[in-house]
């Protein structure tokens, strides 16, 4: 049961880092399509799955955990086909979206059918097998990135569906079909809310990729930016008054809670701009090859799940605050270090390896932590809702990552890119840095006893995804 279960994770995971490595042979092959065009193939992914997330787990309480991870790999599975045949950038954005769909339905009820059919006295232990998936996809998906573009970056997609076809056929043998619960009369979270936060982040990544054509003084930026601004105030009204919001806004009234989910989401902000720009920067200026950039970049996600791994004495020690905030010191620090060392000529060795090397241990220090520390900011029965706003967050932060590294970027005048990327590079360590920041009230807060101490550090593990 579990193999079945860790097989559509780990292809759900891969596909994050697998299309990063894919996206400049996708533009080559789509007549040099913009930079602008094809973050979507990123942000149009990630905007749909943090606005369905918390939707699709509700409905998965109501109908089923085993009928709707099936359909959610389903989904995902002839998404895929669809990005594969995709003719052009608009109908590969759109294959996308479905795609973020079906994730959306698989990446929840993944872990509440794990839970269904394992013993409370090792559930811990699952939950911490189950999070591992994501340290294994990222370690592994720059190099199998670099090997399918070499074959055809269509490969990159194409590879999900003999896997996809595999796992349905043996979950609709294994998996558990549990009984009814009282969820199933549960209403629905906030349909038109969702729609609103898709809006708005929408409206802002939009507006902060065409800066660079629009101008961003120009009445398209501002007015983008202005649109953007209101619906996420609409939302935010709405979700106030709604029975059952997309968020829980109580929940961000717990100090611990929400310092931890604003860290995560500044952080991924930081951590989605250095793995496009690190793309970029290898087959852009240095002419790597995609197999070449995926070995290029794999150093840092390999370090990440050792660290996670590992990283609970010192949590337990030091506290979660002070480990965070080290985490995410050392992966400005490593950005930094590109500012100061990439060049045309630099040598691999010698200015983006120790850059790489200090971003892997900044995420394996941050990410794992931080979701620890949220999850044991909130009693049990708002565990799940609280995975699922930062989860949210995360997507988001990934989506303003990426839009303000395009925006920044844009189509750089030639001689100029070592300029534009260091531009780049200063906005990332700018995000991580602020996201230190929020990790400090965290550490201001008394140690917690040893037993608290213990629970934050399993739960550190079992965010390591």
């Amino acid at each position: 049961m579990f193999a079945t279960v860790a097989a559509a994770v780990f292809m759900s995971n891969l596909d994050l880092f697998i299309v990063n490595v894919a996206l400049p042979a996708i533009g080559r092959s789509y007549g040099g399509s913009g930079l602008g065009s094809l973050s979507w193939v990123l942000n149009g992914y990630a905007i749909v799955f943090a606005a369905l997330l918390v939707v699709a787990g509700r409905v998965a309480d109501r109908s089923g955990h085993k009928p709707v991870f099936l359909t959610g790999l389903a989904v995902f599975t002839l998404a895929s086909v669809g990005c594969a045949l995709a003719p052009n950038v608009g109908t590969l954005v759109a294959a996308r979206l479905v795609q973020a769909a079906g994730a959306a339905l698989l990446m929840p009820t993944s872990l509440a059918l794990l839970l269904d059919t394992t013993a409370p006295e090792k559930r811990a232990g699952a939950v911490r097998a189950w999070a591992s998936i994501g340290g294994i996809a990222a370690g592994l998906g720059p190099v199998a990135g670099g090997l399918l573009v070499e074959a055809g970056w269509r490969w990159v997609f194409i590879v999900n569906v003999p896997v996809g076809i595999a796992t349905i056929a043996l979950g609709v043998k294994v998996l558990p079909s549990p009984g009814r619960t009282r969820a199933e009369k549960s209403p629905l979270p906030d349909l038109f809310g969702a729609a609103l936060l898709s809006g708005s982040i929408a409206t802002l990544a939009l507006s902060l990729v065409k800066a660079p054509d629009w101008g961003w003084a120009s009445a398209g930026t501002l007015g983008g930016l202005a649109a953007a601004v209101l619906l996420g105030v609409w939302f935010v009204l709405r979700s106030a008054r709604h029975p059952v919001p997309i968020i829980e806004l109580p929940l961000l009234r717990v100090p611990a809670f929400a310092s931890a989910a604003a860290a995560l989401t500044l952080f991924t902000v930081a951590f989605a701009g250095m793995l496009l720009g690190s793309v970029l920067w290898c087959q852009g200026v240095w002419g790597y090859s995609a197999l070449l950039t995926g070995l290029a970049i794999a150093p840092g996600p390999l370090l990440v799940p050792p660290v996670a791994l590992r990283i609970g004495p010192a949590v337990a020690r030091f506290g979660a605050g002070r480990i965070a905030l080290a985490g995410t010191v050392l992966f400005a620090a490593g950005i930094l270090w590109w500012v100061a060392t990439l060049d045309t000529g630099s040598a691999y060795a010698a200015s983006l390896l120790p850059g790489m090397m200090l971003t892997g241990l900044g995420v394996g220090m941050t990410l794992p932590v931080l979701t620890g520390v949220s999850a044991a900011a909130l009693p049990p029965a708002r565990f799940a809702t609280g995975s699922a706003i930062t989860s949210m967050g995360r997507q988001i932060g990934a989506v303003l990552g990426v839009a303000i590294l395009v925006g920044i970027l844009g189509t750089p005048a030639p001689g100029h890119a070592v300029a534009a990327f260091q531009r780049g590079w200063y906005a990332v360590a700018a995000a991580s840095l602020l996201a230190a920041c929020a990790t400090v009230p965290l550490v201001r807060k008394p140690r917690p006893a040893a037993a608290k101490a213990a629970d934050v550090e399993e739960a550190a593990k079992a965010g390591a995804a």
